[in-house]
């Protein structure tokens, strides 16, 4: 069975981790990207030389009509998108609550929940086989966030909402909907957060002692796309140590 999949935010951290690995492993990947192209054309570059295939996308998956010109490009490429990796996501600088304006609120829900909802539904709506979602949620989910970054953990609620009540619809259509959730992984968004150490930082009050890495995360997202497992649905990997 051919293997096509959707990384959106696919050109660093966890989603360039995922594309390369999910490329050796046989799929067809669009590299969604929404405006460094140079590093998403890296990733494609490097998939490509490992003899995999891949081409990378613009889009801002926070906004319909382009989500579907990217499922369009794609289908037209390779054929229907088999799998869909909702990795997509933004932060802004650490911050109490109250502290938070509107503006942010507002942006980084429609960043990371938008994207996760239209992605899904154009996933959902195509003709043709269809087998599994994985959506890249975070520990913040459970844990809030106080004192750093609130709205995205409850993004990132919104997100798991989204998981379990998808997994249950679709279910009888044998389409599988999974989340992993992790936690203190050495990507670049703690940079965003104005903190890029933050890991190090953290890495000691881990019952592991240390952190993450994407390549570690990735693998617990390709097993989840793939047959191995075929028997569960509506469930979410942890990935933070232990925390």
């Amino acid at each position: 069975m051919y293997k096509v999949v959707i990384i959106t935010g696919g050109s660093r951290g966890i989603g360039a981790a995922t594309s390369t690995l999910l490329a050796s492993k046989g799929y067809s990947v669009c590299v969604n990207y929404l405006s460094n192209h140079e590093r998403a054309q890296q990733v494609v570059d490097d998939i490509i030389d490992a003899g995999g295939e891949a081409f990378p996308y613009q889009a801002d998956v926070a906004n319909e009509t382009q989500v579907k010109a990217m499922f369009e490009a794609v289908q037209q490429r390779y054929g229907t998108v088999t799998h869909l990796v909702n990795n997509a996501g933004i932060l802004f600088t650490q911050s109490k609550l109250c502290d938070i304006d509107l503006e942010r609120f507002q942006t980084v829900m429609n960043t990371n929940v938008m994207s996760c909802f239209l992605c899904c539904k154009a996933f959902i709506r195509q003709e043709g086989a269809k087998s599994a979602i994985v959506n890249v949620s975070s520990a913040a989910s459970r844990l809030g966030a106080p004192f750093e970054y609130i709205d995205y953990a409850a993004s990132k609620g919104a997100m798991d909402s989204i998981t379990k009540g998808l997994s249950l619809e679709l279910a009888e259509q044998g389409i599988r909907v999974n989340g992993v959730r992790p936690g203190c992984i050495y990507t670049e968004m703690h940079a965003d957060g104005g903190e890029p150490d933050r890991v190090a930082r953290l890495a000691p009050s881990l019952p592991l002692q240390r952190g993450g890495t994407p390549e570690e995360v990735a693998e617990s997202i390709a097993w989840l796309l793939s047959d191995e497992a075929s028997y569960v649905t509506g469930t979410f990997i942890e990935l933070a140590g232990g925390r």
